[in-house]
């Protein structure tokens, strides 16, 4: 794992190697150089181990995204801000399955570093207004549905909004025994 400035310079020092290349006249040369910058400025915003934990993801395999993620020793260093959010996503989404205090951390963490797109902005607003409803915090759970409706413009995450809007709605309703009235009858 490389620090992010490390892939700067690396950048710089092909960038200065590919204009040597055009002076002497092997413009191949300082073309494919200049391609091949372009992946460690991709890099730079778009980190390799998060990329691939990504993938991971995708397939269920959450020891394998886990593993990837954990080679990432010191992420305020070796990552970009935007990319920190999504290190703190994806630790949020791993984790939701069996620690929600901790998960609620992660991804309070990764909405304050931000990240880049909406749909992944809704699905953290929706995770943690699952965890505020299950904390017994009707009134946050409600606002963190919406603002992750808001933010779902394809309705990509429809279906799952529904469902909580619905379970909450359900929850909120008084339960009915004995046809409404709980005391009882006495003879």
């Amino acid at each position: 794992m490389y620090n992010k400035n490390f892939k700067l310079v690396i950048t710089a020092l092909i960038l200065a190697f590919a204009v040597y290349q055009f002076t002497e006249g092997y413009i191949g040369n300082g073309i494919m150089l200049i391609l091949l910058s372009l992946i460690f400025v991709f890099l730079y915003f778009k980190n390799e181990f998060i990329l691939l934990a990504f993938l991971r993801l995708r397939k269920q395999d959450f020891v394998g995204a886990k593993k990837w993620l954990d080679k990432i020793k010191n992420p305020s260093s070796a990552l970009v801000k935007k990319q920190e959010g999504y290190y703190n996503y994806l630790h949020g989404i791993m984790v939701s399955q069996t620690n929600m205090n901790e998960a609620e951390k992660y991804f309070k963490k990764a909405l304050s570093f931000g990240l880049a797109m909406d749909h992944d902005m809704a699905m953290a607003k929706l995770n943690l207004a699952s965890i505020a409803f299950s904390k017994r915090r009707p009134q946050e759970a409600k606002l963190l549905l919406n603002e992750a409706q808001k933010l779902d413009k394809r309705n990509m995450l429809a279906d799952q909004i529904k469902m909580m809007k619905d379970s909450m709605k359900k929850a909120q309703m008084p339960n009915q025994h004995y046809g409404g009235n709980r005391q009882g009858r006495r003879r």
